[in-house]
């Protein structure tokens, strides 16, 4: 154990770097969860950078914790199969001649493969002096088994990487004299989406594939039981087709075949893993809001691309502005009659055409609508009375 143990931290023996591209947004936030006693879950999909944001917390914590203060592990080690959480914590207290009044920080890593993990945090948290975070896959099986925890705990969900991430990634630096060159980031960006390991080694796009087909299979199909796992591809693939467009359970349970219920199941399974957002309509009315239709988006575009190929560019673009205003609160579609607009955040609206030029109609429901602010996004600059215009570029990099 002890072998074990040091190889996972090795803080403990000397100098130590994460040599991995910064996402500072990220561990600013954990740090700043430092003097709070809520268990901290990091939760995001499957290679989002959920372990790389861990070790940046912890090369940042060592400038002001002393070194076997910290503890890491990944749990889905073999050896920590027989042993509990406690046990581990333990372990690490008797190796270092630790007290219960020392307090430990601890980062578990993969804890939803830990049978039993909300009991044993939940005594770390009521019994011992511990900071705890701890990553997770997935939401719904955090949501089920974290009632234990109930007022214990907050959620950190790490995203792909956005846009500014995204350069910082490929090492782009454009000079204000060449803000041309962002076009072509922002098309290879649509391409390859924002999962960090395929933006950064470049690699072919099947990695996206078997990504996409881990989750399928190891996060849902085994995990939740369920009888048809191709027809859950499917699912996926009808998803990403009809990104941004309306669609309900009933018609996508008579193209798979399936009942309303099992395809509103899957496409839960489907959001809970993170390899897909629903955005319901903007309503006053809850029972109008939970039964119109819903539209539906990719939380990488990256994967939308391999399953569909890269085409409708103006999908894309849709698909990139809802990723950034869902991480500013919760965003709803709108429709009166045959009037729609792509987003209502709050009290802002947000139009969506990744176009050059427009006739002046294209934005007239967006211009004569009753919210406070509007904003037009565009591929170039267009001016039009009563709305904001911006363009998709600049709207990614917080321009505007």
């Amino acid at each position: 154990m002890k072998e074990i143990l040091s190889a996972f931290n090795p803080w403990w023996e000397g100098p130590y770097e994460s040599e991995t591209v910064d996402r500072g947004e990220y561990v600013d936030k954990l740090l700043g969860q430092i003097k709070e006693r809520d268990v901290v879950f990091i939760t995001g999909t499957r290679r989002v950078g959920k372990t790389v944001i861990m070790h940046q917390t912890i090369e940042r914590l060592l400038k002001a914790i002393k070194r076997t203060d910290i503890l890491y592990v990944s749990l889905d080690h073999p050896a920590f199969i027989p042993i509990s959480i406690l046990d581990i914590v333990r372990e690490h207290r008797k190796l270092h001649g630790l007290g219960r009044r020392r307090k430990l920080f601890l980062f578990l890593d993969e804890v939803h493969l830990k049978e039993g993990f909300e009991r044993d945090l939940k005594v770390l948290y009521d019994m011992e002096k511990v900071k705890i975070f701890a990553s997770g896959s997935s939401s719904l099986l955090l949501k089920h088994r974290g009632a234990f925890l109930t007022g214990r705990y907050t959620i950190l969900n790490v995203r792909p990487l956005d846009f500014r991430e995204f350069m910082q990634f490929r090492k782009v630096n454009i000079k204000p004299s060449e803000k041309y060159l962002y076009e072509s980031e922002l098309e290879e960006y649509m391409r390859m989406g924002g999962m960090p390991e395929y933006v950064l080694r470049k690699r072919n796009p099947q990695y996206l594939l078997e990504l996409t087909e881990g989750i399928i299979a190891k996060d849902i199909v085994t995990r939740y039981g369920v009888k048809n796992p191709e027809l859950l591809r499917k699912l996926l693939l009808l998803l990403a087709e009809r990104v941004g467009k309306r669609m309900t359970f009933n018609k996508l349970s008579k193209v798979l075949g399936l009942t309303p219920d099992t395809v509103k199941q899957y496409v839960d399974y489907l959001e809970e893993t993170y390899l897909v957002r629903t955005v319901s309509k903007h309503a006053r009315s809850l029972n109008e809001r939970v039964y119109s239709p819903k539209k539906v988006y990719m939380t990488d575009v990256g994967i939308k691309t391999v399953l569909t190929g890269f085409k409708d560019k103006g999908a894309l673009a849709e698909n990139l502005v809802f990723l950034k205003l869902d991480r500013e609160g919760e965003v709803f579609y709108h429709q009166e009659g045959s009037k729609e607009i792509d987003f209502i955040c709050g009290r802002t609206a947000v139009e969506v055409k990744y176009k050059d030029n427009l006739d002046e109609h294209e934005a007239r429901t967006l211009a004569n609508s009753r919210f406070r602010k509007k904003i037009l996004i565009t591929k170039a600059p267009i001016t039009f009375k009563g709305v904001d215009n911006v363009t998709l570029v600049d709207y990614l990099l917080g321009n505007y």
